[in-house]
């Protein structure tokens, strides 16, 4: 059994299988709706159901709140239709524009960048034409069939020869994933993957200044953002705030103050959250903060935010609350872990 879905304002249609999560439909037939995780942790994909009846799998509160499903809010990563729907959802150009590939990827190399970042770089294979958005993240399946998402750190026409992703993981001890990259992963290693995933990536039409902001391995995205605006020679006034504990976490200080260098309208700005660092005079505190410090009227900016789900949030209702910030210009990708996904196991 089928149901059709409509978006409005847009009005496009797609169907959708009882018990198959409304975003899992819109992206198997290249509708570019919002999202991020796809696991019902961030809430980048939050709706308004406007007519029909739907059952919500598992979720964080945090995304979406017994009040505000009240109310008709939804989740469509988790959500399935019972009925015919009609939601009210941005859609977002682009977001469906390449197809979601399966296949393997082979170890390229590992580089351990800081203690706990691994650069790692999967070779393509050379018949897959794997195409992407920068900002956009892959999903790397597991034997066991569970996922873990990490995002492209560089842009698609930077993919080198052998063609090749590059992500930056951090260890988390006693994850599955990153405790065997961290331990026992070799190169030439086969893994599977799926994507592209995800609707983070800049609104190019936009002549409006931006803000770069990304928390840890949030910079990997970014990374890419910026690659693609070399690539795009793209003016438009851009400040890269990155935020981490101390200056050895800055993993690729010296890249990020090269690109600055290198493009007249990027300024960098690194900021430890740890003042502990002998040496150190630049910035210190919260990330998002300093932001707020150096532009306290954000109301023609737009904002692309990546990071630990605490810092996304917190910079999203700070920035829009206090510094005047349109909420749809804030642009966000929360780097979710599986202890965000599942706080309680």
């Amino acid at each position: 059994m089928s149901f059709t879905i409509q978006l409005k304002p847009a009005e496009r249609r797609f169907e959708v299988q009882r018990d198959e999560p409304i975003l899992s439909a819109a992206i198997r037939q290249g509708i570019g709706l919002p999202y991020g995780c796809r696991d019902g942790a961030c809430g980048s994909c939050k709706s308004r159901l406007l007519e029909g009846r739907v059952i919500h799998g598992a979720h964080q509160q945090r995304a979406l709140s017994v009040a505000e499903e009240d109310a008709g809010w939804i989740l469509p990563c988790c959500a399935a239709a019972q009925t015919d729907c009609v939601i009210e959802a941005r859609t977002v150009p682009g977001a469906g524009e390449f197809p979601v590939l399966k296949m393997p990827a082979r170890v390229l190399s590992l580089q351990r960048a800081a203690a706990d970042v691994m650069i790692l770089k999967l070779q393509l294979p050379a018949n897959q034409n794997l195409q992407y958005r920068a900002g956009q993240f892959i999903e790397i399946i597991l034997r066991d069939g569970a996922r873990r998402s990490y995002s492209m750190a560089n842009a698609m026409h930077n993919l080198g020869q052998p063609p090749a992703l590059e992500l930056h993981l951090r260890h988390l001890p006693g994850g599955q994933f990153t405790d065997h990259v961290f331990g026992s992963m070799r190169d030439k290693e086969i893994l599977r993957i799926e994507g592209p995933f995800g609707s983070f990536f800049l609104r190019d039409e936009s002549p409006k200044p931006m803000v770069l902001l990304a928390a840890g391995t949030g910079f990997a995205p970014i990374k890419a953002l910026i690659e693609h605006m070399q690539l795009k020679a793209v003016d438009r006034p851009t400040v890269l705030y990155w935020g981490c504990r101390r200056r050895a976490d800055l993993y690729l200080h010296d890249w990020a103050e090269a690109a600055a260098a290198q493009m007249p309208n990027l300024r960098y700005v690194p900021v430890l959250s740890e003042s502990i660092d002998e040496g150190w005079t630049g910035r210190t505190g919260l990330v998002h903060r300093a932001v707020m410090e150096d532009l306290p009227d954000l109301s023609g900016h737009q904002v692309y935010a990546c990071g630990a789900p605490v810092m996304v949030e917190s910079a999203r209702d700070d920035f829009v609350a206090r510094c005047d910030l349109p909420a749809d210009e804030f642009y966000a990708d929360a780097f979710t872990s599986e202890a965000d996904k599942h706080p309680n196991v």
